[in-house]
């Protein structure tokens, strides 16, 4: 009974720890001007989402958001931040633009959508799912099991928006010649 009691402790020091963390890290990523050190902060985040993985005990899941995000998908960050060179941008000034309100609105129906999912419960299609059944079935075939038949259109829709970004991303770099040094 002591013992568990101490795991219990230990897991909600760690769980509050790793949210501080993520929160700090998280506002210092949205505040910064340098978009390098704002890649840094988002790594920090994405590595302290996948400490609440393991904390939740889907350690396939959270070397996935370690492999995928903070590896692969933070390289093509970086690398498009480079690419373009976007010291130029951060020396003008701020100006609210149309780009600028769409943005608001979008995060703040993000922002209803989290919280309708937080207070909402859960009603989708993996409402069933419950943790005896997870330990049963295995965490990474659970995970295959939803992404290729539940959830296979978003998958498919995040699948061509970074494709979309990719190409994007060359059009714009195409634009602008590089200057030889």
């Amino acid at each position: 009974m002591f013992a568990e009691n101490i795991s219990l402790v230990f897991e909600w020091l760690v769980f509050l720890g790793t949210a501080s963390v993520a929160i700090f890290a998280s506002i210092l990523m949205v505040t910064r001007k340098n978009p390098i050190h704002a890649a840094l902060f988002l790594i920090l985040t994405f590595l302290c989402t996948a400490v609440f993985f393991f904390l939740l005990q889907s350690p396939f899941i959270a070397i996935v958001q370690i492999l995928v995000y903070a590896g692969a998908i933070m390289m093509l960050i970086v690398f498009v931040i480079m690419l373009l060179d976007v010291e130029e941008e951060l020396l003008t000034p701020l100006k609210l633009s149309l780009s600028k309100a769409v943005g608001v609105f979008v995060v703040l129906l993000t922002m209803l959508g989290l919280w309708f999912a937080v207070w909402g419960g859960a009603r989708g299609p993996s409402a069933g799912y419950t943790p005896e059944k997870i330990s049963q079935m295995g965490s990474v075939r659970l995970v295959g099991k939803l992404l290729f038949t539940d959830y296979l259109l978003p998958f498919e829709i995040i699948s061509i928006l970074l494709m979309a970004a990719i190409v994007g991303a060359i059009v714009l770099a195409k634009q602008r010649p590089f200057e030889k040094e």
